[in-house]
């Protein structure tokens, strides 16, 4: 006859005397006693093996009683399987993600803010509306931005903003882009499709909008808070924002004038106070602050501070802008609003890549800083200046509100592409460890893809 042999663990075989035998308070049989003793030298050599091995075991805990505390005894004296234990190495790589984690969004926080923005200006436009309830348009849009250039006054040095001003060929290009090339082969060429070749495909009102909408001059608050946010040259975005508005003062309406015929009557003066008091004056105010030592060796200290300052107003503002579009709405139909919603994105991320081209041309021998600020200078369009211009221009007009949408449209477009491309321009600009280094040409390629 077979006798079948069973072999026991020894947490089984404890369990067994367990049950026969009651709790730890009873008189235990030698062999129990015997057994208990193996399984204590056996845990005590286990886990002086497993420290060794870089583990920390976390035992069972049991309950108050001594059947509890013996339950315990029998689960652990199986060994690896049965340990509750926490790896030191699994705890360095959660920590490590963590950590790259924190790094990524602290990179990043442009980028994540104003996705966050966006969704709020979508779930509770109300409240970051012009005439809400927090006056965005006050606290945002008048003492953000000035804090906004006062800060760039404050980093710019006398001889960046004077070469600036003195590189007549980087100037002269970004303005030929602004009034030259939009206008006339871009605004046209595309008036002439929607009119003639496809007429059925947005009214000639909203045309008429997109041709207006070239002739305009570069933004001042986003261009040049881009390019400081992204490392470019600064000092240029200034000079060549404030060129553009001042020139598109008579420059826009000669053009509107050409291409419609209209009467313009224009308040000059108005116009100009309005450019001096936004941008000039902050400037101004932050040029002079530099001209002490403790003012330019504190902003020197918290340099990285004051540009996530930078940040935070300009996510402000893209909340502000994104919350006004999504309450008062463009007053066109929403198949029309798609069109430009395809067109106006794709128009502005074909500008930018052929800006960026343009002058990264080593024929210019222009810095990436510098390439970086005429990109964002000759790519854009002005809402601020842009949307009393044409209220001025075209007052009484019946098709007022087709010859706004495009401005309207463009103006947070313009600012979410710029601020997605952020992160890329940055690493362009710091690729040789500095925004001044020459255009390499296996650049374009990482930057426009």
């Amino acid at each position: 006859m077979i006798h079948p042999t069973f072999h026991l663990p020894h947490q089984c075989r404890l369990l067994i005397l367990l049950v026969l035998f009651g709790d730890l308070n009873t008189k235990w049989p030698p062999n129990v006693c015997a057994l208990q003793s193996e399984i204590n030298n056996s845990r005590s050599s286990h886990v002086h093996n497993h420290y060794r091995r870089g583990v920390m075991i976390y035992p069972v805990r049991s309950t108050t009683s001594s059947t509890g505390r013996l339950f315990s005894l029998c689960l652990r004296a199986g060994g690896d399987n049965n340990d509750v234990r926490i790896n030191v190495n699994d705890q360095k790589m959660k920590l490590q993600l963590v950590s790259k984690a924190v790094q990524y969004a602290n990179k990043n926080f442009f980028l994540i803010g104003m996705f966050v923005a966006v969704i709020l200006a979508k779930i509770v436009p109300t409240l970051g509306e012009n005439g809400g309830i927090l006056r965005p348009e006050l606290f945002i849009g008048k003492y953000g931005v000035a804090l906004i250039f006062l800060l760039s006054g404050l980093s710019l040095q006398t001889k960046d903003l004077t070469q600036a001003i003195s590189n007549l060929k980087l100037n002269g290009l970004v303005q030929l882009l602004i009034f030259g090339f939009w206008p006339f082969c871009i605004g046209l060429p595309l008036h002439y499709t929607f009119t003639r070749i496809l007429p059925n495909l947005i009214p000639m009102a909203l045309a008429d909008g997109i041709l207006i909408m070239t002739t305009l001059p570069t933004t001042i608050n986003m261009c040049i808070m881009l390019t400081a946010t992204s490392g470019g040259n600064t000092a240029s975005a200034i000079c060549n924002a404030v060129i553009s508005n001042l020139a598109g003062i008579l420059l826009t309406p000669l053009l509107l004038f050409k291409f419609f015929g209209a009467t313009i009557n224009l308040p000059f003066g108005k116009m100009v106070f309005n450019l001096c008091q936004k941008v000039l004056f902050p400037v101004t105010i932050g040029k002079l602050l530099r001209t002490s030592d403790k003012v330019t060796d504190f902003y020197g200290e918290h340099s990285k501070t004051f540009k996530r300052l930078q940040e935070i107003v300009l996510l402000g503002i893209v909340w502000n802008a994104f919350c006004n579009a999504f309450t008062d709405g463009l007053g066109i139909q929403f198949k029309h609003s798609l069109v430009l919603l395809v067109l106006l994105p794709t128009l502005h991320l074909t500008a930018l890549a052929a800006s960026f081209k343009l002058f990264a041309l080593p024929l210019f021998r222009f810095t990436k800083a510098e390439t970086i600020a005429a990109m964002f200078c000759s790519s854009q369009k002005t809402l601020a200046f842009g949307l009393p211009l044409v209220n001025t221009i075209f007052q009484g007009n019946p098709n007022l509100a087709s010859f706004c949408a495009p401005i309207m449209f463009i103006h947070p477009l313009q600012m979410a592409i710029g601020s997605f491309l952020l992160p890329t321009i940055q690493q362009y600009i710091n690729g040789n460890g500095n925004g001044n280094s020459n255009w390499d040409g296996d650049d374009v390629a990482k930057t426009t893809k």
